[in-house]
């Protein structure tokens, strides 16, 4: 069979898999709906919080960053396992221990205050739509390719999908959706890893053939040969990094504070029956997680070295069918700019701009794929390169690059979605309990019965999936660079209130709201200005960087602003209330914790 048929097969039968498991699982009950009625095994929640944590960005873009960026894509891994460490021993059992459905739920009851709940309801919003954009984008890539159809119709079937499991399962369909989700996503990533290790250096364990020389019988490691590579090209060595020593660090502290702040990450802890069980299940996601992410770095340098050797200096003629599948979604392109036939590979952008695959035909160079159509419209630009690869398409293309069997490159289709299906499930549940529970439960209508706030729970989730569906059809930048600016905005407006409110008892509402607001307008506008061109002309050059400092790392200064705003303010205004501090001392005792609840 083909690799069509093998997709159609595969995907279909893990989408008939996650909405047979949402009937299965179905909430009938709030408690149900919002943390799953705090049953959930220790195991099961590691699973789901690995598979809710592990998005596209990890799936999909996280190796094709570090195939681009080489040393300099570490900063993912760093980040994002670090924070996730950070999260597991700092906030988990704490927040667990406070017993409350949601994030905005403890920060009102924390500091008694529902404005302040009400600007950490908009702050989850903010977040959790900048990080669902990258999750539906990622979706329809995966369709672009597998399923032959336009990146926008993909992120519509995308879109119906966690439709339904989300709003019929919620918290409870969710969790044992992502169970399944993580086995999936799993499997897929290391399959053709192995496949490839195989294939490169003789290694079962793909982590070792990372370290290991290449079976070409040269006797030259596999990063040696990367690095020569690219240094016969013109790039930078890749185990080199160009990044300044702050940007990095402040990128790694951003997404690391970024992680320990994440709304739809935190609520999982709020599954278990106990505190005990929220670190146990902390411990297996760490251990889930990492099965994926000591893999990334060895998928990234097998995509790389193959890519590389596939297309360079090669006639186009004669390059693999995978080249012109790819081009056919627009996210591989090749201009021919000296009319030699032949592909040039080099450092720098092929296109003048980014590239636009909107742009009406005559608006620049037509770039015709193996079928003749036009896919992308841009002028070319003056330096060597003739080749535009889409980094985010580096997992998804690398067993074909590879020539693996059509079945692992139809599982690898299947794994991505489950990645990013599973993380926008998530998000998408932190917006409705936002709406359904902390605006309209805590604040418009309290007396509300409970039917009627699961309708407009599930009410919340469904609005929340049409706007998910146009972020996925017009995102802000590829997967991971999204993903990092939430991690930013959760930095920059959550972390420093969350960690404050568990370990400072004298920090007060006034401290806290003030701390969030700066924090979130800073970063927010920053983002704006220096990552999406708002109120400027065009998008400012990196030389422009406050203290050189990038977008994606910009939430730790915001971070570290929001923190000292916030203890400056709270020292100068009233104290919290007796029974408030008291509450705040109590959570950090590991035991008694009851049922997450509504009090």
């Amino acid at each position: 069979m083909d690799v069509q048929t093998w997709t159609y097969l595969i995907v279909g039968a893990t989408f008939l898999l996650y909405i047979g498991i949402a009937v299965w699982a179905r909430a009938g009950s709030t408690s149900e709906f919002y943390v799953a009625g705090g049953g959930v095994h220790p195991i099961a929640n590691g699973m789901a919080t690995a598979a809710d944590w592990m998005s596209a960005a990890s799936f999909i873009s996280m190796a094709g960053i570090i195939s681009f960026a080489g040393y300099d894509g570490a900063v993912y891994l760093m980040g994002w396992t670090g924070g996730y460490v950070l999260l597991a021993l700092l906030l988990a059992p704490y927040l667990r221990k406070f017993g409350k459905f949601t994030v905005p739920d403890f920060i009102g009851d924390r500091y008694y205050s529902n404005v302040a709940r009400t600007v950490a309801v908009i702050c989850a919003i903010i977040v959790s739509f900048t990080y669902v954009a990258g999750q539906m984008r990622g979706v329809g890539l995966v369709f672009s390719r597998f399923l032959e159809v336009e990146i926008n119709t993909g992120v519509y079937i995308g879109t119906v999908v966690v439709f339904f499991y989300a709003i019929m399962g919620g918290m409870k369909g969710i969790t044992y959706t992502q169970v399944a989700q993580y086995c999936v996503l799993i499997f897929a990533y290391m399959v053709p890893a192995i496949f490839i290790s195989l294939q490169m250096t003789d290694h079962l364990i793909p982590q070792l053939g990372f370290l290991a020389d290449v079976n070409d019988g040269s006797g030259v490691a596999l990063l040696d040969k990367l690095d020569q590579l690219h240094t016969e090209l013109g790039f930078a060595e890749y185990t080199d990094g160009t990044k300044s020593t702050v940007d990095v660090f402040a990128i790694t502290l951003a997404l690391m504070a970024g992680t320990a702040g994440l709304p739809h990450v935190i609520v999982r802890f709020f599954t278990v029956p106990r505190v005990k069980d929220a670190r146990i299940s902390a411990g297996w996601a760490l251990l889930f997680i990492a099965v994926l992410y000591t893999t990334a770095p060895a998928i990234a340098a097998f995509a790389r070295t193959n890519l590389i050797t596939t297309i360079s200096e090669r006639p186009y003629t004669e390059l693999p069918g995978w080249f012109s599948k790819w081009e056919e979604t627009a996210l591989v392109a090749w201009v021919d700019k000296n009319n030699d036939g032949v592909v040039q590979y080099a450092p720098g952008p092929p296109f003048v701009g980014d590239v636009d695959q909107q742009r009406p035909a005559g608006g620049g160079a037509r770039v015709q794929g193996a079928s003749g159509q036009a896919l992308l419209h841009n002028e070319p630009t003056d330096n060597p390169n003739e080749v535009y690869i889409d980094r985010d398409i580096m997992v998804l293309a690398n067993p074909e690059i590879a020539g693996l069997p059509a079945w692992v490159i139809a599982l690898v289709a299947a794994g991505g979605l489950a990645a990013a299906l599973s993380t926008a499930a998530g998000l998408l549940l932190v917006i409705s309990t936002a709406v359904s529970r902390d605006l309209m439960r805590k604040q418009i209508k309290p007396n509300m019965s409970e039917a009627e706030e699961l309708w407009w729970a599930r009410g919340g989730a469904a609005v929340a999936v049409l706007v998910a569906a146009y972020f996925g059809v017009n995102p802000p930048g590829f997967v991971a660079a999204t993903v990092a600016l939430a991690f930013g905005l959760a930095a920059a407006s959550f972390f420093p209130a969350i960690v404050l409110g568990i370990f400072d008892r004298r920090m007060n509402r006034a401290g806290a709201v003030a701390g969030m607001v700066v924090g979130t307008v800073l970063m927010f506008g920053y983002m704006a200005v220096y990552r999406l061109g708002w109120f400027v002309e065009e998008v400012p050059a990196p030389e422009t960087w406050w203290f050189g400092i990038s977008p994606e790392g910009f939430g730790s200064v915001a971070m570290v602003v929001n923190l000292v705003v916030a203890l400056v303010i709270s020292r100068f205004t009233p104290p919290p209330p007796e029974d408030v501090q008291e509450m705040v001392e109590t959570i950090r005792i590991p035991r008694g914790a009851g049922a997450a609840s509504m009090h």
